[in-house]
């Protein structure tokens, strides 16, 4: 099985607060900020962007890579190993709208010290590698 490349983006509110979805597909019930699969020949941003767009209908234009995650957590209990690229994002403004209601079932403004359980490794890497200023 080959290693998956994906990416989370962390979006940050005027608050500070970050945009989390709640799983309803196959990582349900994991709580989890927005992101995917890059697909062939398509750039981290680009990939990026893309899934934002049709996972919220928010279209975000400045994104930062801010780390890299190799989740072996989930590799261990699932079998599929995916290495995330971490990104940062403004909130553009607008609401996050349920653009995939059967992947997730709603989005939510949260407190990034406390995340809502059961938590995504990959998010839950991502938010630690923001906060606490580590690349991975």
């Amino acid at each position: 099985m080959a290693v998956v490349v994906g990416t989370g983006v962390i979006i940050v509110n005027s608050e500070g607060l970050i945009l989390l979805g709640k799983r309803c597909s196959t990582h349900a019930p994991y709580w989890s900020i927005p992101g995917g699969h890059l697909d062939p020949g398509e750039s981290f941003e680009k990939g990026a962007i893309r899934e934002i767009e049709e996972e919220t209908g928010l279209v975000i234009n400045d994104l930062q890579v801010i780390g890299i995650s190799n989740n072996l957590a989930t590799w261990r209990q699932e079998g599929k190993h995916t290495v995330s690229v971490c990104m940062l994002a403004q909130h553009p403004g607008g609401e996050a709208k349920l653009m995939e209601p059967e992947k997730c079932a709603e989005w939510r403004w949260c407190s990034p010290q406390s995340l809502p359980e059961p938590h995504f490794e990959a998010s839950r890497n991502a938010i630690h590698l923001w906060l606490s200023k580590r690349f991975y």
